[in-house]
């Protein structure tokens, strides 16, 4: 074994001594210049990823909000002029009444104590506004201009890789605040909001927080003791009607809300009608049925659509085209819509075209951040030193897990698919989320290894997509997402494929740092098969926002894992370095 020339033991020192010249000169340069060396390099990675770690640092601060700020109350998704709302049994704080007069904001109760979603009925709240929070949080950026579900799940990791572990842990415990006045997780902190939440991270926030704390010296189990209730108040919400899926024992997601979601209004104009067109396009009456017709006076759900029979041979226009009267979307197309909203993963045809059967999936990726959260509930009873509770968190973790292999494990194809408990048959959409439950711990080694034969169908150039399927929605090909690369690319490392983990998380990483030296921003997604930041979306919102969030702590996450030589390439890839390229 070769020992490095800064740890010359003192008998090899004395050996120097009575060397020639000529080696003791050659020993010396090695223990002087190699230490140089390394720093040089150590100094070029440095300055490699200098600039766009600087853009994420600023980042956090661009974004952050709070009430000292007159912009928090912004709404960029609605044309009305937001409110801020408090719970109805909370006074109003002095930095609320000061804000008031400063930035000239209305301020009003909840009509209502709320206990759990969907107590509310927010058709009534007008205007519709922003939901009072207590502690500064980041927003992803753009139209997002709240603090969100489960973006801020990578937004907290990024946070505490910078070490922001106050500002992550005031997100938490925002989220606290929420299940107790506004009775969950909420999709984010807007009153139009209140009757659905997100993808369940709460508890993998929380762990992160702690262990941060943990690791700086400053370990909180009194702090812990209280996210723990909190974190079980919340889980509480899955394992309930109405969002049980059917008798599996599963869960699914749901909308308390009816009719058209309020956020889609104004930046998904027209969208209601061309998913109207769509469906009136299909063959299947399965699809056609949600299109309803309608008299003028009937009651109906969402807007009235115009129908036209024209013939295609002629020019089209008013003179080759007749009336065929009015029709809407159905109430069940909006159930469908507003759970898939709730999934996050808004638009994909992976529950059905443009997601109108998402209420009727037991999903991948939900059972298996549930059965996370049980676990994490598991070690959280252990830490805080409640065994029994520890025993019945584990037991309902392998209740779960035994339901996910029962239900959405297809021995197959060796993947893992969402399962439709109305007609009692698994999806074949293959989608990125089949990764969730190698990082939630679920498969076996042999599963694993299954599921990683599927690795080339979803792995291109910028990274993994979230399906093979081009359908128009942002959620599908050929778009990589950072939240879904981040839980793959664990999921993968975690079976102990390292080697296929580092590549695809350099193939993300890369592909954000490319689009940051070309145009100095990072994005909300990027398509994976151009490596580029330019989206061709066709359902549902258009726009690919800069800022943001959870990319920006995706890209820190990622990097901290990456290999050091990895590290260095992509450093040496920014500095446009001679002979450097992919």
């Amino acid at each position: 074994m070769k020992m490095p020339c800064s740890r010359v033991s003192s008998r090899i020192r004395h050996a120097l001594f009575q060397c020639r010249k000529s080696a003791c000169i050659a020993i010396i340069v090695c223990a002087v210049l190699a230490p140089a060396s390394w720093a040089q390099q150590a100094e070029a990675k440095e300055a490699g990823l200098r600039q766009i770690r600087s853009y994420i640092a600023a980042g956090w601060d661009t974004l952050t909000r709070s009430l000292n700020d007159c912009k928090v109350i912004v709404d960029p998704k609605l044309a009305a002029s937001s409110v801020l709302y408090l719970p109805a049994d909370f006074d109003a704080p002095a930095d609320v009444q000061e804000m008031q007069k400063r930035c000239n904001v209305q301020v009003k109760h909840l009509p209502q104590v709320i206990h759990k979603l969907g107590e509310v009925d927010t058709s009534n709240l007008e205007p519709p506004g922003l939901l009072y929070l207590n502690n500064k949080y980041v927003v992803p950026g753009g139209r997002f201009n709240e603090m969100y579900g489960w973006d801020s799940y990578f937004i907290v990791r990024g946070l505490v890789e910078d070490q922001r572990i106050e500002l992550a842990r005031g997100m938490v415990e925002n989220f606290f605040f929420e299940i107790e006045h506004y009775g969950a997780v909420l999709n984010a902190n807007r009153t139009y909001y209140l009757t659905r939440s997100q993808p369940p991270f709460l508890t993998s926030m929380i762990l992160a927080v702690y262990d941060a704390q943990r690791v700086a010296g400053k370990e909180d189990r009194a702090w812990l003791e209280r996210a723990y209730g909190y974190a079980a108040r919340d889980y509480s919400l899955w394992t309930r009607e109405p969002h049980l899926a059917g008798t599996t024992g599963l869960s699914r997601y749901y909308d308390f809300g009816n009719g058209p979601a309020p956020e889609s209004v104004k930046d998904e104009t027209g969208h209601y009608r061309q998913v109207a067109g769509f469906f009136l396009g299909q063959q299947q009456d399965e699809w056609r049925d949600y299109v309803v017709p309608q008299k003028a006076d009937q009651p109906h759900v969402g807007p009235l659509f115009a129908l036209q029979v024209c013939d295609s041979t002629k020019a089209m226009g008013q003179a080759a085209c007749d009336s065929a009267g009015l029709a809407s979307l159905s109430a069940d197309y909006y159930k469908g819509d507003r759970a898939m909203r709730e999934s996050g993963y808004d638009v994909s045809f992976r529950f059905g075209p443009h997601g109108v059967r998402t209420h009727h999936y037991a999903p991948v990726c939900l059972n298996s951040l549930l059965y996370k959260t049980e676990k994490d509930l598991e070690q959280m009873g252990e830490i805080l030193g409640r065994k029994s509770e520890a025993k019945d968190w584990a037991k309902k973790a392998e209740e779960r897990k035994e339901r996910i292999q029962k239900y959405l494990w297809d021995g197959e194809s060796g993947l893992y698919f969402d399962y439709d408990f109305e007609h009692g048959k698994r999806s074949t959409y293959e989608y990125v989320t089949a990764f969730f439950p190698m990082w939630a711990g679920i498969p076996t080694p042999e599963q694993a290894r299954a599921v990683m034969q599927h690795l080339p169908t979803f792995e291109k150039p910028g990274g993994l997509v979230m399906s093979p399927h081009e359908t128009g929605g942002q959620w599908d090909f050929p778009y990589a997402w950072a939240p879904d690369q981040l839980v793959a690319d664990e999921g993968i490392r975690k079976y102990g494929f390292n080697k296929e983990a580092d590549r695809v998380s350099y193939e993300f990483l890369s592909t954000v740092a490319e689009n940051f030296r070309r145009d100095g921003t990072i994005r909300e997604k990027y398509n994976a098969v151009t490596r580029s930041s330019e989206t061709q979306v066709t359902a549902g919102y258009h726009m690919n926002i800069v800022g943001f969030g959870w990319t920006n702590g995706v890209f820190l996450s990622l990097l901290h894992q990456l290999p050091e030589t990895s590290v260095t390439r992509l450093a040496d890839e920014q500095t446009a370095k001679p002979g450097s390229g992919r």
